[in-house]
């Protein structure tokens, strides 16, 4: 799952419809272009609270995957923390790849 979430990570790249870095992606969450923000999972614990604190505010959905250099390679650059999706489709598309943990349930 993770190798097709990052192929289509580079698709969506090419189509022009990610945006990375801080300030390009806070730019998209507050215009209301950002559709998906997608975090690496080994981000800073002060890059994590910014995001989600951002992300909960204007409703935009928040996902963690992949470490700095996976995200970065698969859209042709060394490193990103962070990217922002401008289109639903992508970010649907994206969305659907993340891999949800198997739920635990306690034992009494």
């Amino acid at each position: 799952m993770k190798n097709k979430f990052l192929s289509q990570l580079g698709l969506a790249m090419r189509a022009g419809k990610l945006v990375s870095g801080d300030e390009s992606v806070f730019k998209a969450i507050r215009s209301g272009e950002a559709k998906l923000v997608i975090m690496a999972e080994d981000a800073s614990d002060n890059t994590r609270k910014k995001f989600q604190d951002k992300c909960q505010f204007y409703k935009v959905p928040l996902m963690e995957l992949g470490t700095k250099y996976e995200l970065g390679g698969s859209i042709g650059k060394e490193m990103r923390v962070i990217l922002g999706v401008l289109d639903g489709g992508f970010a649907q598309m994206l969305q659907k790849c993340q891999v949800n943990p198997a739920e635990v349930k306690t034992i009494d």
